[in-house]
């Protein structure tokens, strides 16, 4: 066998006239096949998340699980294990193609050839009899990857005859609340023959039975504190484990292909299950060919040799079940003619069948999918028959859901992108989708705060990130804040050391984990009991933050009055009693009883690193809409409930009354506000204005005139974005008027946060100011999408080309400026209940 490269140098030197006239679809992320990066952006802290940048869009379901296919073709994302993060390449995960055209033959594994296997990272050169796709080069392209979530293209060009392609895709689909959750991929592959001569071309995938790798095998899960403050716990899966895992052949009415499956416990557990891979069983002059069992430990000879000599594979049966250090992985490969002008399309299906997560021991819970395909982990052959079955119709759909969106043609299209792109969150970012109940007719739902926050659901950065759930899954939006106003009344008297005063080195300080009646932070994290074991994280005292009853309160009246599904008066009702406890907790917190809650001098809000002191105008502008929506609630409650609601609505009004009296008086500069009443910092608060921006998105009564919100904006465009890097990188968070920085070493302050840039652009255009809101989304995508965050946005990026905490569910923001630019102009398909 030639060595890598040699036989993929001469394909490229025989193609080298041959135009190139793929074009990436409409409002997609696209980039030259294997094409590295110069400079990405590297991660701010050490002990954070960095994969690197070879991140591509997530495979899926909402809660299922997910993969992850690269720009250079690797599989190399595995989100299998809900709520936990495992990436590497596992190399035999992959397609590969054969073409012989009378006189010349190759044969490409369809990825750039891998460093390693993740699986056995000290084995040594993976499958190196296994001839590799070349990458593309600045000088030359050999491909183009691109993603418009939920779907993919990857267009290989310049090395084979024939022209290929490969659509990949799951059901993702707004306001369905079945197949969104479906735990398959389909892969649509489109070889044509633009030659004059036939070609005979043979198309394989092989795949690693994973089966029984991603559960954690560390039942402490232990906790420690990074060098941010920040807490984590062990992960450890068993990758590699193979003893007793076993392939066979599948063949069904309307299916062929192999099942992947490996030993079980009763009930099953988690990572236990099957994998399938599978063809129509109708393939009109195509031969399929498969071979249930190789060795992928080795150099790849034993299913290479033919394969790159005439297409073909060992076509054998061999279920026998993996001894104990052996791995096992299966192919299949499907071999025809395309005679000169023809083009052929084969969808191939991947599913996958894991039903349980765990968390802490002995809590488990069953997946979505399950309440439609079953729990005994025996049903990947069904999901992916489903998929054989429907994936047109599928396509069908994503077109009509993504239509309005791609028409709105004055919007960038870099925005368009990003719209779409920014939603992988919700298959990728750990999510978890529970099976129905009673109680919860959709599931319980959660997506992490990120992969370094690993707790679901923070209330305070879903201000923001939720917009994307409310506008396409309201019925999940509404399940995570019914989770919410369970756990407001709650309390957990465990003491917990708090992250942020060791970073400040004061030694040891400790505080309740949940107080009764403080609205929680978090719904906890994959390592302990989710939606029962709230506030996981520990970096700060959550139970002080002087902005979370006011951020449940808003989302409440937000999800009911915008909800596409319209208005769930049950919902309301539902989350009323909690809104109440919420808000006379906070109240509390009114020191001098000027009707405003005082912050109180350590981090107590969503910048949690950024002390401040008194009354604040962040804190302070969402105390005064929150109780303008609790009012609206009351309202609409007697009135078409009969609920007694008469003396909260008397209690909130003159709560009201002094916090409006008291705001302006506290706070107002004469050109913008101050960031609190006591501290004296002299920086420009981007985002000092979100309550404002919230009331009047919900058409409530204005937290500050016209005459200040245009200021405020004013000052904040000029001091923390056209003075911060030119614009360039998007709105900091707080910086002096002249847009110099308070403390050349602050954190938050000089960072650019994503998710709050997309809030404020969305503050912006409801203003009016649609060229401002487009520059600071333009700014940030730009940073995001050219390097190498895609996939992974993270939470902030700075001016020297760090980041921090990526995979973040705020940046969904993004639907905000959908939802202002728009007038909430519905997507197809989320209306349905």
């Amino acid at each position: 066998m030639a060595p890598f490269g040699l036989s993929a140098l001469r394909s490229l030197m025989r193609r080298s006239s041959r135009p190139q006239a793929w074009t990436p679809p409409e409002a997609s992320w696209s980039r030259p096949f294997g094409l590295g990066w110069d400079q990405p952006y590297t991660v701010r802290y050490a002990s954070n998340l960095d994969d690197g940048p070879w991140h591509g869009m997530p495979l899926g379901g909402f809660g299922a699980g997910c993969i992850g296919r690269s720009s250079r073709g690797d599989f190399n994302l595995w989100h299998l294990d809900g709520g936990e993060h495992w990436y590497g390449t596992i190399p035999d995960c992959q397609f590969a193609l054969f073409e012989s055209n009378g006189s010349s033959k190759r044969a490409h594994a369809l990825a750039v050839k891998p460093e390693a296997d993740a699986s056995r990272p000290n084995s040594g050169e993976p499958l190196a009899a296994w001839d590799w796709y070349p990458a593309s080069t600045p000088e030359r392209s050999t491909g183009t990857y691109a993603a418009r979530y939920p779907l993919s293209w990857t267009r290989y060009e310049g090395v084979y005859d024939a022209e290929v392609s490969c659509e990949a895709f799951s059901p993702i689909l707004p306001g369905d609340y079945q197949r969104t959750s479906y735990p398959v991929a389909v892969f649509r592959w489109t070889l044509c023959n633009p030659s004059d001569q036939p070609l005979d071309l043979s198309l394989l995938l092989s795949w690693r039975n994973t089966v029984g790798w991603f559960f954690n095998t560390d039942p402490s899960a232990e906790v420690h504190f990074r060098d941010d403050g920040s807490p984590e716990h062990n992960y450890a899966p068993a990758i590699g484990q193979g003893e007793g895992q076993r392939n066979r052949w599948l063949d069904q009415e309307g299916v062929r292909g192999i099942v992947l499956e490996g030993q079980r416990s009763e009930p099953i557990g988690e990572g236990q299950g099957q994998w399938c891979l599978a063809v129509p069983d109708a393939l009109k002059g195509v031969e399929v060919l498969r071979c249930s069992r190789w060795d992928p430990t080795g150099d790849g000879q034993e299913i290479w040799q033919s394969f790159a000599a005439e297409g073909r594979i060992p076509n054998s049966n061999n279920d026998r079940s993996s001894r104990a250090g052996e791995q096992a992985s299966a192919a299949i490969a499907l071999t025809f003619t395309l005679a000169p002008g023809e083009s052929r399309e084969i969808p191939i299906a991947i599913s996958w069948d894991l039903p349980v997560t765990a968390f802490a021991t002995g809590v488990r819970d069953l997946r979505r999918y399950t309440d439609f395909f079953g729990a005994d982990g025996r049903n990947a052959a069904a999901l992916a028959a489903e998929a054989l079955r429907d994936w047109r119709q599928w396509r069908e759909l994503i077109d009509a859901w993504q239509a309005p969106v791609l028409a709105r043609k004055e919007l960038p299209e870099a925005l368009r992108m990003a719209l779409f792109n920014e939603l992988y969150d919700l298959a990728s970012g750990g999510s978890l989708w529970t099976a129905a109940s009673s109680k919860d007719p959709h599931g319980r739902f959660g997506v992490l705060e990120c992969l370094d926050y690993a707790w679901y659901e923070s209330l305070d950065v879903r201000l923001y990130g939720s917009f994307a759930l409310l506008q396409l899954w309201p019925e999940l939006d509404k399940a995570v804040l019914r989770s919410f106003a369970r756990a407001i009344p709650a309390a957990d008297a465990t003491q917990r050391p708090i992250g942020w005063y060791f970073t400040q080195g004061r030694g040891r300080v400790e505080a309740d984990r949940k107080v009764e009646g403080a609205t929680p932070h978090d719904l906890g994290a994959p390592n302990e009991v989710p939606f029962d074991a709230t506030n996981y994280t520990a970096y700060q005292d959550c139970n002080l933050w002087k902005d979370l009853a006011s951020d449940f309160v808003l989302q409440v009246w937000r999800t009911f009055k915008l909800a596409p599904t319209g208005e769930d008066l049950t919902f309301l009702a539902d989350c009323w009693p909690a809104a109440v406890q919420a808000l006379h907790y906070l109240k509390r917190f009114d020191v001098n009883n000027d009707g405003l809650p005082d912050n109180g001098g350590a981090p107590d809000q969503t910048f949690d690193d950024w002390p401040l002191k008194g009354v604040s105008a962040y804190c302070g502008a969402l105390w005064i809409a929150a109780l303008e929506a609790a009012l609206a609630m009351a309202q609409r409650l007697q009135q078409e409930l009969g609920l007694d609601t008469g003396s909260d609505q008397h209690t909130f009004s003159a709560w009201l009354e002094q916090s409006r009296s008291n705001f302006d008086r506290l706070l107002w500069n004469g050109e913008y506000y101050d960031i609190d009443a006591e501290s004296g910092t002299p920086v420009v608060m981007a985002d000092q204005l979100c309550g404002d921006f919230y009331a009047r998105l919900l058409g409530l009564e204005p937290v500050v005139s016209e005459a200040n919100s245009r200021s405020t904006l004013k000052a904040v465009k000029e001091s923390c974005f056209e003075k911060f890097q030119g614009g360039s990188l998007g709105v900091a968070n707080g910086l002096r008027r002249d847009g110099t920085p308070l403390d050349p070493n602050g954190t938050h302050p000089l960072e650019v946060w994503t998710g709050i840039n997309f809030g404020i652009a969305s503050y912006y255009r409801l203003m009016g100011e649609g060229q401002t809101a487009e520059a600071i989304c333009s700014a940030v995508v730009e940073q995001v999408y050219s390097g190498g965050l895609q996939f992974r946005t993270p939470e902030a990026i700075t001016a020297v080309n760090t980041f921090r905490a990526c995979h973040y569910l705020r940046a969904m923001a993004i639907w905000g400026l959908w939802a202002t630019h728009t007038d909430w102009q519905r997507i197809p398909g989320a209306e349905r209940g």
